[in-house]
């Protein structure tokens, strides 16, 4: 069988320009998020198969990379199913394997615990522009705290990262999944139908209120459950405070301190009179993770109408796997969306030394080699990034090449120093 020197296909190799970027990103993440009190931490990129396909990771279960049992365990011969062959998975996101993380080893960290994990999932889904089946995650979360603080300082968080990265004019859009559920109530949907109702709403962005209201009675839903649902959106639209309105109009199907509480996160972030972004409800706002139980969130960038960060509280997937609840948040950037946007747009990594390329002619050895050496070491103690390689035969070439990777200079050492 003929080698394939092409990735797998949705994977890709990255060359040293976009890596050089990937890094820079990293460590200001890195550096910005520990200011919040974030610390690093890293889990395995395979996780149990139970853990993987326990119903709390949506649509994106059904894109897992499943692992095939090793040794003895594997028996082709007797297998009946799937679960006689597989027991094992790529990790598809890294909040399932965050909340193992934290029930394995909650008595060894702090209450509240900030976690930041940075590292690469796997979806086998249709590959596209920006979109691989290999891909990096950034993650924020917060464990243990369960007042609004958590989501308050998530947001914040994120948000000055992409600031340091250089972007602004974003928004971030905020709702409540039990919000989400009184709508739903308010409007006659029947509880267990929700889930798809949801689904339906979550397309508002591509399809409109129309679109949503034609998919709905598609979907066999009363109209009048329809018409009063998308009613709802209409008459909100023009309220000024549509969280004080909402309140209102959905008496007896939502808690009144849950409006509360998202008015108090929103209050909080404008406080800070950031400039890079502002902060706004946003009723149709439904993030697709089944795991969310309260607060929910999204960065979009209304320039480039694409969202390149989301998150949301899932209270209740620590006790998944431990029985006992833990208030937990979390706070993802699109990592890759993120790099995607800063090569397209020519950005350059501040701050970088002045890159010179030594050229030494093959003829060059002996005590001449020995002094260039000893050059190229100096000037690198001294802040500069010097390359040092032997002279190719189509020097030309070898300089534009070396252009393109952002050396500025090019010092060249013959044997004959006349020449």
């Amino acid at each position: 069988m003929a080698l394939s020197k092409k990735p797998v296909t949705g994977m890709k190799d990255i060359l040293p320009a976009e890596m050089q970027i990937r890094d820079y990103c990293i460590g200001v993440i890195k550096e910005t998020y520990g200011k919040f009190g974030f610390t690093s931490i890293e889990t395995p990129c395979v996780e149990n198969i139970a853990n993987l396909s326990s119903k709390q990771g949506g649509e994106n279960e059904k894109l897992i990379f499943k692992i095939l049992k090793r040794g003895e365990k594997l028996n082709l011969e007797t297998a009946r199913e799937e679960a006689d062959l597989v027991d094992g998975g790529l990790r598809y996101d890294l909040t399932v394997p965050l909340a193992r993380f934290y029930a394995n080893h909650a008595n060894e960290l702090p209450s509240p615990f900030k976690a930041l994990q940075i590292g690469n999932v796997w979806r086998a889904e249709r590959p596209q522009k920006g979109r691989y089946r290999q891909f990096m995650q950034c993650d924020i979360d917060i464990f243990g705290e369960p007042s609004n603080l958590a989501e308050i300082e998530l947001i914040l968080a994120t948000t000055t990262t992409l600031g340091r990265l250089g972007f602004q004019g974003f928004q971030v859009r905020i709702n409540e999944r039990r919000i989400l559920k009184a709508m739903a109530a308010y409007s006659g949907f029947p509880e267990e139908s929700h889930d798809t109702v949801f689904i339906i709403l979550d397309k508002m962005d591509k399809i409109g209120p129309e679109g949503v209201a034609a998919e709905l009675l598609e979907n066999g839903f009363a109209k009048d459950s329809v018409e009063k649902y998308t009613a709802l959106f209409e008459e909100l639209a023009g309220e000024q405070d549509g969280l004080a309105w909402m309140a209102e109009k959905l008496q007896g199907f939502l808690d009144p301190q849950v409006v509360q509480n998202l008015q108090e996160i929103v209050e909080s972030v404008r406080s800070t009179k950031a400039s890079e972004f502002t902060i706004v409800f946003d009723p149709a706002l439904v993030r697709g993770m089944s795991y969310y139980t309260g607060t929910i969130f999204e960065i979009a960038m209304p320039q480039l109408g694409i969202s390149c960060a989301g998150g949301g509280r899932y209270d209740k997937m620590v006790g998944r796997f431990t029985g006992n609840d833990v208030p937990a948040c979390g706070f993802s950037i699109g990592f890759e969306r993120i790099i995607l946007i800063l090569m397209e747009s020519g950005f350059q990594v501040p701050g970088q030394p002045k890159k010179t390329a030594y050229l030494i002619e093959k003829g060059v050895s002996g005590q001449a080699l020995c002094e260039v050496i000893a050059k190229a070491q100096q000037t690198r103690r001294d802040g500069g990034q010097v390359l040092v390689a032997r002279m190719n035969k189509n020097k030309k070439f070898q300089k534009e090449q070396l252009s393109k990777e952002g050396y500025e200079e090019f010092v060249e050492f013959y044997k004959d120093p006349l020449k």
